[in-house]
């Protein structure tokens, strides 16, 4: 086992939480070889130990699309992250606002983007996928444009939804899901009294504004299971560019060649990601796809990464390996549902000593000074 802050925060959740939403958070596709392999290839990358250099100045603060942020870390969007705490997007917004880096709302999150944006003082970034429903796409851009978001995360590895057998077993779908739901929710009273009595509407915020009916957790699996579209290509997104004023980033690219159509698309960014190893499994994980992808467009556009971050120092290595800053997701959830937005901050907050100890002890005085060059191997073999 790998012992981290998040790992605390997983084992806290895990007995906070109804089995259904633990599961749905905690789990991948298929065997979950790659949901496993995102952590146990990151934690294997090795980094060289630099020491008498006069580390008494650390700057953890970079530059990103034109925003300062405190450290390389974005919040990642999560779906339905306001059912782990009371308006759960509000408080991880909060928490990421107070510790100054970005969060990125979901698509499908409870509270709808005009809930939260009067919540922080940051502009909010916005996540979307490609859906059938175009008005949707289209609805969602201009309330998330007049909201003031200010940069627009794609996603584009889900254009079906990955075999979630964990799902089915837990209650988030399945036979009977609404009664097994109901049952863990009567025996989990601290969620309960917290999110399932006081955390309400219970819905898809932003869909229920388009739809202007409410689209609750019954309709959640079926509405994205029918609105994804397996005909995406390239071309779909074109109209996405014109249309957004801000900084676009590509999320879900695993493939050095998938990374320069999106130099070619005009992205201003991607997200090196296996969406956790919630869809293909046996794909790279993004610690062993992010080199040849830096090395390919590196300096082209902003390379971020996700999938298997648990800890500043897993930043720090993510970073040595190509990527200019990183989304978080399972960890800053895990630590949401167990103390809300104080257990997001306290998260942050770890994160930031972690890194602060890496850099320090591999004498990187800044962002910039992290490099390659650290690295002793790649991955552990």
């Amino acid at each position: 086992m790998i012992i981290s802050a998040a790992t605390d925060y997983r084992e806290a959740a895990k007995k906070r939480l109804p089995p259904f939403l633990f599961h749905y958070a905690d789990g991948g596709a298929y065997a979950e070889h790659t949901l496993r392999r995102n952590v146990e290839d990151l934690s294997g990358v090795a980094l060289r130990q630099r020491v008498l250099k006069d580390m008494s100045n650390l700057d953890l603060s970079t530059e990103l699309f034109g925003e300062s942020l405190s450290m390389p870390v974005v919040l990642a969007p999560v779906g339905l992250t306001g059912m782990f705490a009371r308006r759960g997007e509000v408080q991880a917004a909060r928490a990421a606002d107070a510790h100054g880096i970005p969060f990125t709302l979901s698509t499908v999150s409870v509270c709808p983007i005009e809930e939260v944006t009067p919540a922080i003082n940051r502009p909010m970034w916005f996540q979307l996928y490609v859906l059938r429903d175009r008005g949707f796409m289209k609805n969602a851009l201009e309330r998330a444009q007049a909201a003031g978001c200010s940069t627009l995360v794609f996603t584009v590895d889900m254009p079906v939804p990955g075999a979630r057998y964990r799902d089915a077993h837990s209650g988030m779908s399945g036979p009977n899901a609404a009664m097994r739901r109901y049952w863990q929710a009567v025996t989990h009273p601290h969620w309960s009294w917290d999110v399932g009595l006081n955390g309400k509407p219970h819905d898809l915020g932003n869909v229920s504004a388009y739809l202007g009916k409410k689209i609750g957790l019954e309709d959640y699996i079926g509405w994205l299971g029918n609105n994804f579209d397996p005909s995406i290509s390239w071309k779909d997104l074109e109209w996405i560019r014109d249309f957004w004023k801000g900084p676009m980033i590509i999320k879900g690219i695993l493939d050095p060649d998938d990374a320069r159509d999106a130099v070619r698309f005009g992205a201003d960014g991607i997200v090196v990601s296996n969406h956790g190893g919630r869809q293909l499994d046996g794909v790279l994980s993004s610690a062993r796809a992010l080199p040849a992808i830096a090395d390919a467009v590196k300096g082209d556009l902003k390379i971020l990464a996700d999938s298997g971050i648990r800890t500043g120092l897993d930043v720090v290595r993510m970073m040595a390996l190509g990527a200019d800053a990183v989304m978080i997701g399972r960890a800053f959830l895990y630590a949401l549902s167990t103390a809300g937005e104080a257990g997001v901050r306290n998260l942050l907050q770890l994160i930031e000593k972690e890194m602060r100890v890496a850099m320090t002890l591999t004498s990187t005085r800044s962002i910039a000074d992290i490099s390659a060059d650290m690295l002793v191997q790649a991955t552990q073999q």
